[in-house]
């Protein structure tokens, strides 16, 4: 049974940085070394759910929409259980709930319906 849970969330001022995480409970070493398809995505009132980062366990790769490439980072540190979201240089635009998510092997792409396991989501507000 997977599990995510998201933290890190809050408010800061236009220019600044927050730095999200997302713990990960349900996969197992062999999973990880085959290949999870991490993300994150994010939802304003009103719009729909759109990623603004995803990871591959399997060899490391990365991919960021124009919206978030230069200022958005998503990382998995030493411990295979967290991922990471670096955001710097927010603006208002950003202001969003920012949802993690997973799914065992590929295609490993930010289109929603791919995803089966979702946090519960963490609330960012830029002003």
């Amino acid at each position: 049974h997977v599990q995510l849970v998201e933290s890190g969330g809050g408010s800061v001022q236009a220019g600044g940085s927050l730095k999200l995480s997302c713990g990960v409970s349900g996969y197992t070493y062999s999973d990880f070394a085959s290949g999870v398809c991490m993300a994150w995505f994010r939802q304003a009132p009103g719009k729909e759910r759109e990623g603004v980062a995803i990871i591959y366990t399997y060899g490391g790769t990365t991919y960021y929409p124009d919206s978030a490439n230069g200022r958005f980072t998503i990382s998995q540190p030493n411990s295979k259980n967290v991922v990471s979201l670096q955001m710097d240089s927010l603006k208002p635009d950003d202001t969003a709930i920012y949802y993690c998510a997973a799914r065992r092997g590929a295609p490993c792409r930010l289109r929603v319906s791919d995803f089966g396991n979702w946090g519960q989501g963490t609330q960012v507000t830029v002003s």
